[in-house]
C-alpha cells in the first residue's frame, strides 16, 4: 500500500512538473511573440500608433504572469530555506547567480539604449534642423513673392498699354499680352465684375472666376494686386505633385498652383464717375518650384507636429525598451531558476554526501546515472567514499593494534622498577613513569613540559645528565654502543643531607626519528649498601682473627704476673699491681667482646626457619631484663644506667606463629632493647616499649621497639643499618647491622624512624614485619 501511495505521489509530482513546465513555456513563447510584434509595430508609425495600446497591455499582462511565476518560485525557495532543508542555500545562490548574469547585462544594455534613444530623439529635433527647414520655407516664400511681384509689375505695364484700347479691340490686345507675358490666362474685367474680353483658359469657361470686391478695391487703390492660388490643394494632397504645367493648359488648370495679378486700367475717356476696367493676368507656377515649396512646407509641418509630440514619442520608445527589458529579465530569472535547479541536483547530491562524510558517515552514497560531467562526478565521489570507508576500516584496525601496543608499553613502563624519563633537546620533561617519581622522590608528572633542573633537588642531576648527553652527541664522544652509562649521587653534596643520598646508575640514548632523549636509571643504593656491608664483614672477619690471637696470652701473662708477685712487693706496689692487672684483664675482656661481635657479624649462620611463637619468645627474653640487671643476654654485662631503664611489653594475644629462627630472633630483640636503653641513658622518664601487633589484612606480625630518647639524627636514618654507623661513643655500630642481616634472612621488612609529637622528636622506633605460618 505504501508503495502504491509513493508511486501515485511520484506520478502526481511528475504531472505537476510537466504542467508547470508547459505553462511556463507557453507564457515565454507568448511573450516572445508579443515582443516581436511590438518591435515590428515600432518600425511602422501608423501601425504603432494604431496598435500600441493593445500590444502594450498584452505585453504587460505577459510580464505580470512571468512575475507571478517568479514570485511563486521565490516563495517556494524561501519556504524551503526557512524549513532548513538541505541544499536550499545552494539553490538560492545558483538562482541568484544566474539572475545576476541575466540582469546585469540587461540593465547595462537598457541604460545604454535609454541614453541612446533619448539622445537620438533629441537630435532629431536639433535647432540646426529646425533652422534649415525654416530657411527653406522662407526661401520658397521669397521666391513666390518675387514671382508675384514681377507678374504684378508686368501686369501694371500691360494695363497701361491697353488703356486706350476700346472694348471691341480688347480681345486681340489680350492675346498679344498673353503671349508677351507667357501667361496662362488674361481677362479684362469691368468694374461691375463683367468679362469684357479674355484670352487663354478662361475663354472655355462659362463663368470664369472673377476677382473679389476686396481685390478690385485694393487694385483701384494700389494700382495692382497679386495673389498666389492653388498651393493649399497641392499641400492637402500630400504627394507634392502638380496638376498643371507651365507650358499648356492641363485638364484641371483651375486647381493648378498659379499667380494672379489684377491691375486697374486707367482710360483717358472715362471720367471719375465712369466705369473702370481691370486687367487680370494668371500665370502658372513652375512645377519644380511648386514641388520643392510643397515638400519644404510639408516637412516643416511634420517636423513641427513631431516636435510638439516628441515627449510622447520618447515615452513610447522608452516604454517599449523597458517592457522588453522586463520580459528579458523575467525570462532570464525564470530560466536561471530552472537551470539552477537542474545544476543543483547533482551538486546537492554531492553536498549531502560531503556533509555525511564530514559527520563520519562513510556508507555507500547515491550517484546519478547521467552522462555529463556532474553525473560522473557523483559516481566518482561515491567510489571515493567507498575507498575512504575501506581505508578507515584498515586504519581503525591498525590504530587498535597501535593502541594495544601503546597500552602494553605503558603498562610495562608503569610497572618497571627502573625510572624512565623522556627529555627534549632543551632538557624539558616530555614524559615519565611512576618508577622515576618513586626513585627521585619528586612529583615529575607535575613538571611535564618544564626543565628537569626546575624540579626541586634535581638541579645538579639535570646538569650532569645534560652534560652526558652533550658529550654523547659530540663527534669526539666514543659511543659506539649507541648509549652512555654513568652513576650519580643525588643530594650527596648538600650539607646534612646524606640521609637523602641516592646512588643511581643511569643510561641515556637518543630516540630514533625524533629530537628527544631517553633516560633510564635505577636506584642501586641498597646494592651499594649490601656491597659495603659485605666489605665490612670481610674486614670484621680479618680483624677478629688477627686481634683474638694475642688476647689470651696477654690476659694469662697479666694474671701470672699478679700471681707471682702477690706477697712479694710492698702494699703500695701490691695495690698498683692488682689495679693494673685488673685493668689489663678488663680491657682484654672488652677486646674479646668486640672480637665476638665482629665474628658474629661476619659469620652469622643461615637462619633455620621454623614456626615460632613471637609472644612467647619475647616473654622469655624479658625474664632476663626483669631478674638479671647486669646480663646483656650474650654472656656480657650491661651498665647499671642501662639496666635502670624499664622495659614494658604490649603483646597482641591474636598474634599467630611466624616463620623464624628463635636464636637469631632472640639476638634481634636483645640488640634492639640494648640500643633503646642506651639511647635513654641518664634521661628522666626513660621507658622502652616492646610491642607485637597482628594485621589480618596483610597477614603479618609486626615487632616494634620504641624509646623516649633523642631519636636518630637525620643523616643517620638512611644509613643506620650499615656497619659502624652509630651515635654512641662506645658503640661499634654493628647492632643494627646484625638486626638488618637477620631480618633479610627471615624475609622480614624492617623500618626505622623518629617518633614525632607535634613536630618534635620524642624518641625512635624500629619495627620488623614477619610473615605468619601458612
Amino acid at each position: 500500500m505504501n508503495l502504491q501511495v509513493s508511486g501515485g505521489s511520484l506520478k502526481s509530482s511528475k504531472a505537476f512538473r510537466w504542467t508547470v513546465g508547459v505553462g511556463i513555456g507557453t507564457i515565454v513563447a507568448l511573450g516572445l511573440v508579443l515582443m516581436f510584434l511590438l518591435t515590428q509595430a515600432t518600425g511602422n508609425r501608423e501601425l504603432y500608433e494604431r496598435n500600441y495600446a493593445l500590444l502594450l497591455v498584452l505585453n504587460i499582462a505577459v510580464a505580470g504572469l512571468l512575475l507571478l511565476v517568479i514570485g511563486w518560485i521565490v516563495v517556494r525557495l524561501l519556504l524551503r530555506l526557512r524549513r532548513g532543508r538541505f541544499g536550499s542555500r545552494l539553490l538560492v545562490k545558483l538562482a541568484a547567480i544566474f539572475a545576476l548574469v541575466g540582469l546585469v547585462p540587461g540593465l547595462m544594455i537598457y541604460v545604454v539604449s535609454y541614453q541612446f534613444v533619448s539622445r537620438s530623439i533629441e537630435s532629431w529635433f536639433d535647432v540646426e534642423v529646425e533652422g534649415a527647414l525654416a530657411a527653406g520655407l522662407n526661401l520658397g516664400r521669397a521666391t513666390l513673392d518675387t514671382l508675384a511681384a514681377d507678374l504684378g509689375n508686368k501686369t501694371r505695364q500691360a494695363a497701361t498699354q491697353i488703356a486706350e484700347t476700346p472694348d471691341a479691340m480688347a480681345g486681340l490686345a489680350l492675346e498679344r499680352l498673353r503671349d508677351q507675358l507667357q501667361a496662362s490666362d488674361v481677362v479684362l474685367w469691368s468694374s461691375s465684375g463683367q468679362v469684357i474680353a479674355s484670352a487663354g483658359d478662361s475663354r472655355f469657361l462659362l463663368k470664369p472666376e472673377r476677382p473679389s470686391v476686396q481685390q478690385l478695391r485694393s487694385a483701384r487703390t494700389q494700382r495692382v494686386v497679386t495673389q498666389i492660388e492653388g498651393l493649399d490643394e497641392v499641400v492637402s494632397a500630400g504627394n507634392g505633385e502638380l496638376t498643371a504645367g507651365a507650358s499648356g493648359p492641363p485638364a484641371n488648370a483651375g486647381n493648378a498652383p498659379r499667380v494672379k495679378a489684377v491691375a486697374v486700367v486707367n482710360s483717358p475717356n472715362v471720367n471719375v464717375l465712369g466705369d473702370a476696367r481691370f486687367l487680370q493676368v494668371t500665370q502658372l507656377l513652375p512645377e519644380g518650384l511648386v514641388a520643392n515649396a510643397v515638400a519644404v512646407q510639408e516637412a516643416n509641418r511634420e517636423y513641427q507636429e513631431r516636435a510638439l509630440a516628441r515627449g510622447g514619442l520618447r515615452k513610447m520608445y522608452i516604454g517599449t525598451l523597458t517592457l522588453s527589458l522586463f520580459l528579458a529579465v523575467f525570462g532570464a530569472v525564470l530560466l536561471a531558476v530552472l537551470l539552477g535547479n537542474q545544476l543543483a541536483k547533482p551538486l546537492l547530491v554531492l553536498a549531502e554526501g560531503v556533509r555525511q562524510v564530514a559527520q563520519g558517515d562513510l556508507t555507500p552514497k547515491a550517484a546519478l546515472q547521467g552522462k555529463d560531467e556532474l553525473g560522473g562526478l557523483t559516481r566518482s565521489f561515491a567510489d571515493m567514499t567507498q575507498q575512504l570507508s575501506d581505508a578507515r576500516t584498515a586504519v581503525q584496525h591498525s590504530m587498535s593494534q597501535v593502541d594495544a601496543a601503546r597500552a602494553n608499553l605503558q603498562t610495562i613502563l608503569d610497572n618497571l622498577t627502573a625510572g624512565v624519563i623522556v627529555l627534549d633537546v632543551r632538557g624539558r620533561i616530555q614524559s615519565s613513569n611512576p618508577g622515576a617519581t618513586r626513585i627521585l622522590r619528586a612529583p615529575l608528572a607535575a613538571y611535564h613540559g618544564q626543565a628537569l633542573g626546575e624540579v626541586p633537588g634535581l638541579g645538579v642531576f639535570a646538569k650532569d645528565v645534560l652534560a652526558q648527553f652533550a658529550d654523547y652527541l659530540s663527534d669526539a664522544a666514543p659511543h659506539g654502543q649507541g648509549h652512555w652509562q654513568q652513576s650519580f649521587e643525588l643530594n650527596a653534596a648538600m650539607p646534612g643531607a646524606p640521609d637523602n643520598a641516592i646512588t643511581l646508575i643511569a643510561r641515556g640514548a637518543e630516540m630514533p626519528g625524533t629530537e628527544e632523549f631517553l633516560l633510564v636509571f635505577d636506584d642501586i643504593s641498597e646494592m651499594v649498601s649490601a656491597q659495603r656491608a659485605q666489605a665490612w664483614g670481610e674486614v670484621a672477619r680479618r680483624l677478629a682473627h688477627e686481634i683474638k690471637n694475642p688476647l689470651t696470652p696477654i690476659q694469662l701473662s697479666a694474671e701470672r704476673l699478679e700471681m707471682k708477685l702477690t706477697g712479694k712487693v710492698g702494699e703500695a706496689e701490691q695495690l698498683l699491681l692488682t689495679k693494673s692487672v685488673k685493668t689489663i684483664v678488663d680491657q682484654v675482656d672488652a677486646m674479646k667482646r668486640l672480637v665476638n661481635e665482629f665474628r658474629d657479624y661476619a659469620r652469622l649462620p643461615a637462619a633455620e626457619l621454623k614456626p615460632v611463637d613471637l609472644n612467647a619468645l619475647v616473654a622469655d627474653v624479658m625474664q632476663l631484663y626483669l631478674h638479671d640487671s647486669h646480663s646483656d643476654g650474650h654472656g656480657g654485662r650491661r651498665s647499671d644506667a642501662a639496666a635502670a631503664v624499664p622495659v614494658v611489653t604490649e603483646l597482641d594475644p591474636k598474634a599467630p606463629l611466624i616463620q623464624g629462627d628463635a636464636q637469631q630472633l632472640r639476638q634481634v630483640i636483645h640488640n634492639l632493647l640494648q640500643n633503646a636503653q642506651d639511647a635513654q641513658e641518664g634521661k628522666e622518664g626513660a621507658l622502652v616499649t616492646l610491642k607485637t601487633e597482628y594485621s589480618e589484612t596483610s597477614r603479618r606480625v609486626r615487632l616494634s621497639v620504641r624509646d623516649k630518647g633523642t631519636g636518630f639524627p637525620e643523616h643517620i636514618l638512611k644509613r643506620a643499618f650499615e656497619p659502624y654507623v652509630t651515635t654512641k661513643v662506645k658503640g661499634t655500630g654493628l647492632g643494627l647491622a646484625v638486626v638488618k642481616k637477620i631480618a633479610d634472612e627471615h624475609g622480614a621488612r624492617i623500618d626505622i624512624s623518629n617518633r614525632l609529637v607535634d613536630g618534635a622528636v620524642q624518641g625512635a622506633q624500629v619495627s620488623l614485619s614477619f610473615a605468619v605460618v601458612a
